[in-house]
Order: C-alpha cells, then sequence, then structure tokens
C-alpha cells in the first residue's frame, strides 16, 4: 500500500481544508453583504412594510435575525452539490467528457444504502440501538452505496464508453444520455418488481433527526430557534472528508500522479508504462463510489428518494463543476458551495423581498443566472479548467 500512496504529504492533506473554509467564509460574506444592502433599500417601500405587517419587524430586522441559519443550510447543500460535482470532475479531468449517467449512479448509490437501512429495519437490528451502534450501521450503508454506484460506473465505462472512446466527442456524450435513461427506468423496474414502490424513505433511528439548538433570536412577537441538524452535521463532515481526501489522492499518491498523467496526455502515458485503461477505470471506480456516497447522504438529508432522484441534483451538482472550473478538483468545491448558498439565500428571502410574487420555486433562476454570467466572462469557470495538470 506504501508503495501506491507513499508518505503522508501534511500540505495536501490539510490545504483543502483551508480553502474550504475560505469558499465559505468569503461566499457567505459576500451574499449576506447582498441581501443586507437589498433589505435597506426595500425597507421603506410596500415590501418592507408587509414584512412589519406580517412579523412587526423591520425587513432589515428580518434578513439579520435568519442570517445565521440560512448560512448553515446553504453550506449543508453546498457541500452535498460539491460532493457529487466530484465524479464529474473526475471523469472530465481525464477523458474530457461529460459523464451525464453520473446522476443515474448517484440514484443507484442512494437505493441501495436506503434499500439496505429499511431491510435492517425490518429485521429490528436497527431497534435499540445505541449511538455507536446507529452510526456503524450508516456508515455500512454509505460503504455499501459506495461500492455499487463504484462497480456500476465501472461496467458503464467498460460498456458504453470505452467502445466509443476514439469516436467524434458527441458520440459518448449521446451514449451517456442513453445510459442516463436507461439507469433511471433500471432502477424503477427493480423497485417495482422488489417492492412495489415509486417512493422510498430511509428509516428513522439514532438520533440523526435531533437538533442542536445553538440560542433562540426574538423577531417580533415570535421566536427563531437558530440550530442544525445532526443529519446536516454528518452530510457536512463526510463531504468534507470525501473532499479532502479526492484532493489527496489525486494530488500527494502515485495512483493520483498516474491519473493526472492519463489526463495530461495518454498516449505518452502508455509510452510510460501506465494501464491506462486501468487508471479510467480506477478514476471511473472512484468518482461513482463519491457519487454513491453523496446519494446515502442525501437521503438521509431529504428523507424520501425516487428512481429520478438524481436528476436535479445531478444537473445542479454539473452546474457547480462548471461554475467552479470543470476538471478542477477546488473548482468543484467552490461551484458546489456557492450553489448551495445562492439556491438557500434566494429560497428565504426571495418571498420577503417580492412580497410573495416570487418564492422558493424561483431560486433556480438565480442559480443558472449566475452561472450564465460565468460563462459569458469566464468560460471556463472561477477556477479555471484544470485537465492538463503537471503530473
Amino acid at each position: 500500500m506504501k508503495r501506491f500512496i507513499g508518505t503522508v504529504n501534511l500540505r495536501e492533506l490539510l490545504k483543502p481544508v483551508g480553502q474550504m473554509l475560505a469558499f465559505s467564509l468569503i461566499s457567505s460574506a459576500v451574499l449576506s453583504l447582498i441581501v443586507i444592502l437589498l433589505a435597506l433599500v426595500l425597507d421603506q417601500t410596500a415590501a418592507g412594510q408587509a414584512i412589519r405587517e406580517r412579523s412587526n419587524v423591520s425587513l432589515l430586522t428580518y434578513t439579520l435575525v435568519n442570517l445565521p441559519q440560512v448560512v448553515l443550510d446553504g453550506l449543508t447543500i453546498g457541500f452535498v452539490y460539491a460532493a457529487i460535482a466530484l465524479g464529474y470532475t473526475m471523469v472530465y479531468g481525464v477523458l474530457e467528457f461529460i459523464n451525464f449517467a453520473h446522476s443515474e449512479i448517484f440514484a443507484a448509490g442512494a437505493f441501495v444504502g436506503v434499500e439496505l437501512l429499511i431491510a435492517l429495519k425490518l429485521f429490528g437490528v436497527l431497534e435499540n440501538n445505541s449511538l455507536f451502534e446507529s452510526y456503524i450501521w450508516l456508515v455500512v450503508a454509505i460503504l455499501a452505496g459506495m461500492i455499487i454506484a463504484g462497480l456500476l460506473a465501472i461496467t458503464v465505462e467498460r460498456v458504453a464508453y470505452r467502445p466509443l472512446r476514439g469516436a467524434p466527442r458527441l458520440v459518448p456524450l449521446i451514449s451517456a444520455i442513453g445510459v442516463s435513461f436507461f439507469l433511471q427506468d433500471a432502477i424503477r423496474l427493480i423497485e417495482s418488481l422488489t417492492t412495489g414502490q415509486f417512493h422510498r424513505i430511509i428509516p428513522t433511528f439514532g438520533n440523526f433527526d435531533d437538533r442542536i439548538k445553538f440560542g433562540e433570536i426574538p423577531i417580533g412577537e415570535s421566536t427563531i430557534l437558530l440550530g442544525i441538524q445532526v443529519k446536516s452535521i454528518i452530510v457536512i463532515l463526510a463531504a468534507v472528508l470525501m473532499l479532502v481526501g479526492l484532493n489527496y489522492l489525486v494530488n500527494a499518491t502515485k495512483i493520483g500522479r498516474a491519473i493526472r498523467a492519463v489526463a495530461q496526455d495518454r498516449a505518452t502515458a502508455s509510452l510510460m508504462g501506465i494501464d491506462v485503461n486501468r487508471i479510467i477505470s480506477l478514476t471511473f471506480l472512484i468518482g461513482g463510489a463519491l457519487g454513491g456516497a453523496a446519494g446515502v447522504l442525501y437521503a438521509l438529508k431529504f428523507t424520501r428518494i425516487d428512481p429520478f432522484v438524481g436528476f436535479f441534483p445531478g444537473l445542479k451538482a454539473f452546474t457547480a463543476a462548471v461554475l467552479g472550473g470543470i476538471g478542477n478538483l477546488t473548482g468543484a468545491l467552490l461551484g458546489g458551495i456557492i450553489l448551495g448558498m445562492l439556491e438557500t439565500f434566494a429560497g428565504t428571502y426571495m418571498s420577503a423581498f417580492t412580497m410573495g410574487a416570487a418564492g422558493a420555486e424561483y431560486k433556480d433562476i438565480f442559480a443558472f443566472a449566475i452561472l450564465i454570467l460565468v460563462l459569458i466572462f469566464r468560460p471556463h469557470g472561477l477556477m479555471g479548467e484544470n485537465v492538463a495538470q503537471k503530473a
């Protein structure tokens, strides 16, 4: 193992942690400043009057007291998008190819983890467990989702992509879209034959739904409870571990050096003794496993899944990868955090600023509008593409 991993490089291990903190703080500060300025501008308008009549506070006060909770929620969904975006980034970095089937690999991982937990619940394994045992079973479900999703990703690469590797780029792209639809219906067929249900709900166990309270903020005649659910903390910590681990693997190990060499020049890498097909399969395995883990974490956070659960999170994750810079691991992290923050801020404040004319259902408009602007003025994304990094 040491032959492939090498000695531990603390700099590469800690570097993404600093980046995560910086991205989180900067994006939170910028978006907070924007909504505060909007609240100041709109405070004396009809929107401000509507808030005063409803909550007995000014629009600025309403904005400020909700900010801490909005930031926490934005970080949670942002890290989920970042974890899913890593799969797109890994494959694009090596093949310069968008794997649109990654959304369904994410969904497959979610179903494997949820079905395993449902089975454990039916057999009474999850009943009367200690907190330690509950966390162990959650880890087992995540690992199961990672294994199946990783193997599925390898299978998809071997069957649908490898035979088309020398074809024009449009051909494997069409194949990826076809695989995406095939996997959607395959998941639906399997669920119909085995459970007869379209929606699956992750069972309740452990303390994952408990809320850790940080305090109370009075707003008019009511009170806002500031806190975060245990499962949100788990999602953030798991996503951080995946991001740190992947960054270290790619940038500080011999396997990562081989992946970067194949990404830079497949022909030369092959001449230097690197098994290109094996490295590409390994890349799909890693990307699929991360997608599977993200699927289980998504199910834990939002509780309900269906065969099409991967479509919108996958689309958002792809947007996050493009926003940060497709092929750039750091860019996937930045894009995920920004997109999660944008969604949460828009979903919380849009209704108040527009007097209910535009609610949370319109939050995606802002996210994709920002993406369009970034692509117009910086086509390679905020961090730039990184597909030819020096190996």
